[in-house]
């Protein structure tokens, strides 16, 4: 991720750090910030379905107490969130609810988590001061993440089958990802016969 992104985010995650839920959103219940910054895992996960097994480690942005002992898991991003990205992080949210709920030894361990959301930041205005220091005025809105541990498992359970397999699975052809990969091995493979003629 771009250093200024990096950048961003740490200021808001010191921005809320002694703030209240409702700073963040009216919308939510009043708490505290529990801790920013911070590594999680899950002890190891058993699918019963097939047996395959992982465990789940990552780092959250803010996690958010409430006066009602639950919880809440935030997550900060900057500009507009594309409908299609919704998914993928609903799913990142989902993936620290199991690390939280079901935490590994000496890891933090927090539950029930009742909210899940994005606090999205998106630059709108530079402002220029009378001293002449400048500023971006910001648009924030707060998009909440429908729990839904069902279709999550789902979709875990396919990672793990993949991940697990002996066989790699077939590209995708719109993956940028995987055209790059494929159009590095060629290079390395162009290269290494040249230097073996």
């Amino acid at each position: 991720m771009p250093k200024i992104f990096i950048s961003i985010d740490g200021l808001m995650k010191d921005y809320f750090e002694q703030k209240s839920p409702k700073d963040i959103d009216n919308s939510l219940n009043d708490g505290h910030v529990e801790f920013g910054d911070r590594w999680i895992q899950s002890k190891p996960y058993l699918d019963k379905k097939t047996g395959n097994r992982c465990f789940i480690k990552g780092k959250t942005d803010t996690v958010l107490s409430f006066n009602d002992n639950s919880y809440g898991i935030v997550d900060f991003k900057t500009s507009s969130v594309k409908d299609d990205n919704v998914a993928k992080y609903s799913r990142q949210l989902h993936a620290y609810t199991l690390a939280l709920e079901n935490a590994a030894p000496g890891k933090p361990s927090l539950k029930p988590i009742s909210k899940l959301g994005l606090f999205i930041v998106e630059p709108k205005k530079l402002i220029k001061s009378e001293k002449d220091i400048y500023s971006f005025e910001n648009e924030v809105s707060w998009q909440e993440i429908q729990r839904d541990d069902e279709a999550f498992f789902e979709f875990l359970r396919e990672v793990m089958a993949v991940l697990s397999s002996d066989k790699t699975p077939a590209a995708n052809p719109f993956c940028s990802h995987c055209d790059y990969l494929k159009r590095s091995q060629v290079d390395f493979d162009n290269i290494k016969n040249r230097i073996a003629s």
